[in-house]
């Protein structure tokens, strides 16, 4: 995953729904618990963890039993001082206190809460890649020293791998349009990562890889699930028994989600997502670019789904009067860079939006070469009046414009194909009169036209075209 090119923009919860969702995590409620509860009698160790005589009555007031519970217990502690909801007073004395950020928790904004809790998510993160405590014990017994080689573990090489895990599934969840998708499947999410996308027929030392991952990574979201990150529907554990053991009941081996399915939630995706700006990438959220310009907005929606540019284009334009928004969406779709075919079409799509009160905004640009044409068909769609007809130039200007933009937003994608074939098939003569089009993309369309027209005839048509347009705008 580069951290160059933006990803997929994602549609955020409100924050106030997300800081409910987050207070009501185990994780960070389990914290809060324990930092409400700590008191003068409080010890810690020197590493500020719960001296091991006041486990057993933490636990309990967490309401936790069972085997784990000291280790439960321990770990929603270090959560409660790694967020700042408990401070340290005295290392030497082993004495603490209430901290500043837990009076956040609830005097605070939701951003305070989410802040917190972007806290606890990254202790969790951290504990998820630590392999086996006991035999991390046993390493520090024998010399005081961790011997990572003898427990098979490279702690940032763990920890990379379920940052790209957790950035694929990021990548596997929001899609095009903006819109939270459905549970991932365990393999899919572990084939993601160790497999090469050059990669045709996966070898078995890599389909062993992969089966590897995904164990590690059963533990990894058992442990993040509570943190409010995912739901998840663990691995079966019949899956993980001896190849000699009956199966207590019938099992469907075609039944994909028992080898592990993972949701993404609404605070998973915010959790992820600040985490991904924090290493750098591009993540953009619907709804950020509402008191940008509108240049801004054209050249960022560019890059989004249909219905992720609509939603966001509806938020920009809800703070705006509809005439001087319609004059500065105009405005910024003027340019004759390799961009700007995608602009115009932008701008069309953001002026449909729009009611009548716009009228005055596309009257004053009729007779602007590069906007009489979207102006005309906007005016056209709302049954305006006295609209001229365009020229028999300003319409080919227009066919050029609209291709251009469709191939910087969808490629070679089969709706351009049909579009293509029916204006070779509707204007006889089309490639006579287009080349003659000065319009910076007009080479680049025909050779478009030429690639994509199944009919080799006219593509060669388009080809010819594309190179009379090549020559006329080299002299």
């Amino acid at each position: 995953m580069s951290d160059s090119s933006p990803l997929p923009p994602v549609r955020l919860h409100p924050e106030a729904e997300l800081a409910r969702a987050a207070l009501s995590t185990p994780v960070l409620s389990r914290a809060a618990l324990l930092a409400r509860w700590a008191g003068p009698g409080t010890r810690v160790d020197a590493g500020g963890g719960l001296v091991e005589e006041q486990l057993p009555a933490a636990a309990e007031l967490l309401g936790l039993s069972g085997d784990d519970a000291a280790a439960d217990a321990s770990a929603a502690w270090r959560v409660a001082v790694d967020t700042g909801l408990v401070e340290i007073v005295d290392e030497e004395a082993g004495t603490v206190a209430a901290g500043e950020d837990l009076a956040l928790l609830t005097g605070g904004s939701p951003h305070d809460v989410l802040t917190v809790w972007l806290s606890a998510l990254e202790t969790v993160v951290a504990d998820a890649t630590v392999p086996d405590l006991d035999g991390l014990a046993e390493a520090l017994e024998q010399g005081g020293e961790v011997d990572f080689s003898s427990l098979d573990w490279d702690p940032q090489a763990e920890a990379e791998f379920l940052d790209g895990v957790l950035g694929n599934l990021y990548l596997l969840t929001v899609s095009e349009d903006g819109s939270a998708g459905g549970p991932v499947p365990l393999p899919a999410l572990a084939a993601s990562v160790l497999i090469p996308g050059d990669m045709a027929e996966p070898t078995n030392d890599v389909l062993q890889q992969v089966s590897d991952a995904m164990m590690r990574l059963d533990d990894q979201f058992r442990m993040l699930e509570p943190a409010g990150l995912v739901e998840y529907e663990p691995v079966d554990e019949a899956l993980m028994a001896d190849a000699d053991e009956e199966p207590a009941a019938p099992v469907d081996d075609t039944d994909v989600s028992r080898y592990g399915m993972v949701r993404l939630t609404p605070l998973g995706a915010y959790g992820l997502r600040a985490r991904l700006l924090e290493a750098g990438f591009r993540a953009p959220a619907v709804g950020e670019l509402a008191d940008k310009g509108a240049d801004v907005l054209l050249d960022a929606t560019a890059r989004f789904g249909q219905a992720a540019a609509r939603a966001e284009t509806e938020q920009w334009l809800v703070r705006r009067e509809s005439l001087a928004a319609a004059r500065e969406l105009l405005a910024a779709a003027r340019g004759a860079d390799a961009g700007a075919p995608l602009r115009r079409l932008r701008c069309q799509q953001a002026l449909s939006l729009v009611g009548p009160e716009a009228e005055p905004a596309l009257r004053e640009v009729l007779d602007d070469p590069e906007l009489g044409g979207l102006a005309r068909v906007w005016l056209s769609e709302r049954g305006a009046l006295e609209v001229p007809a365009p020229s028999p130039d300003l319409v080919f200007w227009l066919t050029i414009d609209t291709v251009a933009a469709q191939l910087a937003a969808e490629g070679n994608s089969d709706e351009l194909q049909s579009l293509v074939e029916g204006l070779a098939e509707q204007h006889s003569g089309f490639f006579a009169a287009a080349w003659r089009v000065e319009h910076p993309a007009t080479a680049d369309v025909l050779e478009a036209m030429g690639r994509l027209h199944p009919d080799k005839k006219v593509a060669k048509e388009a080809r010819k075209a594309a190179f009379k347009a090549r020559s006329q705008q080299a002299g």
